[in-house]
């Protein structure tokens, strides 16, 4: 166990969720954190060492999160902030077009998966008395656009899964739902291509976006908020 502050990061293996384990790092938290491949999971570990603690999880498998999250409750602690990031976006496409093997996936990570670690972390958070729980949300859950109907169906259900969560928690929890902003990656240039470029990178978003999640307390519960910038 560690006295010092613990995040717990969803996706964190690459984008805005590998900037997030870094900035945490440089502030002197211990990160757990968990993305699905298994060999990048590997060199997250080896690079962030102890007492930091990486496991390759789907976070869409109930059974893999309720293992995963009671090995981090005992191993390294229950989590001051929980960061909800895993998610998935889908392929370009006109709704009527996309088949139930394109649109499952995004259902399952963006919303199950959320849950998943919802259902597993919440009990000890309970029991600790403290602590947030900030799921991603998107500009696209709180506006839409054509293409990506399973993305925003699901960022949309994020803000309203959030809201409810937090009418249920007791007094020194919180469940926050946060628009990150536009931020240039992967997932992003899968919609706009190289557009995507003209926006800030996750190392740089980090700079802002680290801060702002640090900050996060029980006063915020039920908000909907957005990254600075």
């Amino acid at each position: 166990m560690t006295d010092r502050k613990i995040v717990l990061i969803t996706g964190c293996t690459r984008g805005c969720g590998r900037a997030l384990a870094g900035w945490f790092r440089e502030q002197g938290w211990t990160v757990a954190g968990c993305g699905r491949n298994a060999g990048q999971v590997r060199e997250l570990q080896e690079t962030f060492g102890r007492p930091h603690a990486f496991c390759a999880v789907d976070v869409a498998v109930d059974d893999e999160v309720s293992t995963w999250i009671g090995n981090v409750v005992n191993g390294v602690g229950t989590p001051d902030l929980v960061i909800n990031n895993a998610a998935l976006i889908n392929p370009d496409k006109h709704l009527w077009e996309m088949p139930a093997g394109e649109f499952d996936p995004v259902i399952d990570v963006n919303i199950k998966g959320t849950v998943n670690v919802i259902r597993h972390i919440v009990p000890a958070m309970i029991g600790k008395g403290s602590g947030v729980i900030a799921n991603i949300s998107s500009g696209w859950g709180r506006s839409v656009s054509p293409r990506v109907a399973p993305y925003c169906a699901t960022k949309w259900a994020i803000e309203g899964l959030t809201r409810a969560l937090a009418e249920e928690l007791p007094p020194g929890l919180a469940a926050v739902a946060v628009n990150p902003g536009i931020i240039d990656t992967d997932m992003l240039r899968s919609c706009w291509a190289d557009e995507a470029g003209a926006f800030p990178g996750p190392e740089a978003w980090v700079q802002q976006a680290g801060p702002f999640f640090a900050r996060l307390t029980p006063a915020a519960n039920g908000s909907s908020l957005s990254v600075p910038g």
